[in-house]
């Protein structure tokens, strides 16, 4: 046998992900390119290590077996470079985070700084719902979790990093009670905040979608599908351009922290604690230089 640690990576991301196309997305690598070297890497055996069955790609168990493998080869050449960078003196290894989707809007500007600092570091951001970011802490899987609001029945730490301030968001710049509302899915911590203010405030607007993302629902409305309770942090450009309103209503908008959580008495790793040193001595500065438009609004 004679396949390469490319070969290996590109199997990996290609049975993490399901899909040939989502791969070489992720991996900056056509299509076609993908498809050559998982060829060449499958010539190796002469067992199959997948299958593709009406244009659908299938895992075989041996594939499946083969995969857990390669994770702990790529695992364990990452520690070599780890190992070798850290003797140079330099603060190496992987910082793994989960973060509730709108999110995204908030984590990358108290990563940037921090991870430009030290080269030899490797970030893991998985952006997803709040119910997936809570297991994957509960499942000790990462080192952060950024939430909006902190979970029940787990005991955490957390550091405030900035308020999430959600508004009714309408493409009118006037109310209209006729507008239905739009959701987020089960699980989102948006969600559960629109359902608290609906359900105390005895409304007669009727739910009309239910999307899956922060991206979607922001869409929806600017198409005029409805009006939806949104964070103010993911919605800047869209007001600017006036393609999305702040109604004026009462007791809105709600207002959360978002935070980053970790377990209870969890030994961090190296690089999770500088980071977190890094939070705590820079958060009032980012807060500032990044987020000032956000802290004055009102």
């Amino acid at each position: 046998m004679n396949y390469t640690i490319h070969q290996l990576q590109i199997f990996l991301k290609v049975v993490q992900k399901q899909s040939i196309t989502k791969a070489s997305e992720e991996l900056f690598m056509t299509q076609p390119a993908v498809s050559i070297q998982l060829k060449n890497f499958q010539d190796q055996f002469d067992i199959s290590l997948y299958e593709i069955i009406g244009r659908k790609l299938h895992i075989t168990d041996f594939g499946k077996e083969i995969a857990l493998i390669a994770e702990r080869v790529i695992e364990e050449l990452n520690t070599i470079n780890y190992k070798t960078e850290a003797y140079k003196g330099m603060l190496t290894g992987k910082l793994k985070i989960s973060s509730a989707s709108t999110g995204k809007y908030v984590i990358p500007f108290f990563l940037e700084e921090f991870l430009s600092n030290n080269a030899g570091i490797d970030l893991v951001l998985d952006v997803t719902n709040k119910t997936k970011v809570v297991q994957s802490l509960k499942n000790n899987e990462i080192d952060f979790a950024l939430v909006s609001v902190v979970p029940d029945l787990l005991d955490v730490e957390e550091e405030l990093l900035i308020d999430n301030k959600l508004y009714l968001i309408s493409s009118e710049p006037q109310p209209n009670e006729q507008m239905p509302l739009i959701y987020r899915e089960e699980g989102s911590a948006t969600r559960s905040a629109m359902e608290h203010y609906y359900g105390t405030h005895n409304s007669k607007a009727r739910k009309r979608l239910e999307l899956t993302s922060n991206e979607a629902v922001k869409q929806a409305v600017i198409a005029g599908l409805g009006n939806s309770i949104m964070p103010l942090i993911g919605i800047k450009n869209e007001l600017i351009e006036k393609q999305l309103y702040i109604l004026p209503i009462e007791d809105l908008p709600v207002t959360t922290k978002w935070r980053l959580i970790w377990l209870k008495g969890k030994r961090m790793s190296p690089v999770a604690k500088a980071y977190l040193d890094f939070i705590q001595l820079k958060k009032n500065e980012i807060l500032e230089e990044k987020f000032k438009w956000y802290q004055e609004y009102k």
